[in-house]
């Protein structure tokens, strides 16, 4: 591997560091875009039990806002609900902004590492064949196998930048249909909240 990185020149130390650092987004971000840790099950038909009991209060709304970022939107929500539908659509349409940039939270960042990474190899082997032809400009093309050496060291980087955005790209694509369907399914749930305190319609929540 360390021969590797060396035929392939000083250009496959950033391709490396992009690969560190998009792993370490990957792991991250599998971790926090887990759909138990965003939307739990169930806290909507807590939340229900807690008003239809009268035991909602300070503590109970701190509670909420600590459990979840849907706890948070459902707690931020509960809040505004004594000033009418509007008030709390657009409270709960404030808090859902927040909670959404903090699930897009580096994928940005993974999306351009999957972009840059292919360039950086390119350029790698544009160097690298700048260096081969310098070399048949002053020593000829006699050396059939040093000739090949530079070659295939040129496309070294190539490879490797390849081989870091491909996979880079697939988890950027994948994270961005997670958050979709995460947030999709914070509007749901706290759009049944607002309809239930809200609506003359009866809504089940469960």
């Amino acid at each position: 591997m360390l021969e590797i990185v060396q035929a392939g020149g000083w250009l496959m130390l950033p391709i490396i560091l992009c690969s560190i650092v998009a792993i370490a987004i990957i792991i991250e971000r599998l971790w926090t875009l887990n759909v138990a840790r965003i939307s739990p099950k169930n806290i909507l038909a807590q939340v229900w039990t807690w008003l239809k009991n009268d035991q909602l209060d300070s503590d109970k709304l701190k509670q909420l806002r600590m459990s979840s970022p849907l706890g948070q939107i459902l707690a931020t929500g509960l809040v505004n609900s004594k000033y009418g539908r509007s008030a709390m659509v657009e409270s709960i349409e404030q808090a859902s902004s927040q909670v959404i940039h903090e699930l897009e939270r580096y994928l940005n960042t993974l999306g351009t590492l999957a972009a840059v990474t292919p360039l950086l190899g390119l350029l790698g082997t544009v160097v690298g064949m700048i260096r081969v032809f310098s070399e048949i400009m002053l020593q000829g093309t006699g050396n059939a196998s040093a000739l090949a050496g530079g070659i295939s060291g040129a496309l070294i980087t190539t490879a490797a930048g390849l081989s870091v955005a491909i996979p880079t790209f697939i988890f950027h694509r994948f994270f961005m249909r997670k958050v979709d369907s995460l947030v999709l399914n914070l509007e749901q749930e706290s759009r049944k909240l607002v309809d239930a305190l809200h609506s003359e319609r009866k809504v089940e929540i469960r």
